[in-house]
């Protein structure tokens, strides 16, 4: 049996499990910010900042901020796999879009965390 390099888990089992986790988390933290933002009145800078400058905010921003990688890394690789043959141009696009993930998450941890 050949094993792939580039998927995210062990089995497919696995990757199918962590993307519908990393969907969950994405949608409760979507449900959240749309409550926060329809739920704040007079919404300003001030109460944005308030709200991320929280230690649980900023965690629960850290925990999206990965699922929407796995999330994404899953569904590229599902891609890239089913419609993408040669392996070569696979590699390359699936390395690309593991770069460009690595840079978002780099990025979005700095502005979290003020880094």
């Amino acid at each position: 049996m050949v094993k792939s390099v580039t998927n995210l888990g062990r089995t497919g089992a696995y990757d199918w499990l962590m993307q519908r986790v990393s969907a969950v988390v994405l949608a409760l933290y979507t449900l959240f910010l749309t409550g926060f933002v329809l739920g704040s009145s007079d919404l300003d800078y001030a109460q944005w900042a308030g709200l991320f400058d929280q230690m649980w905010m900023r965690i629960f921003s850290l925990l999206a901020l990965i699922s929407l990688g796995i999330h994404s890394w899953v569904g590229l690789w599902t891609i890239t796999t089913d419609y993408i043959k040669p392996t070569a141009l696979r590699f390359v696009i699936q390395a690309g879009c593991g770069l460009i993930m690595f840079v978002y998450l780099v990025w979005g941890v700095e502005i979290l965390w003020g880094l």
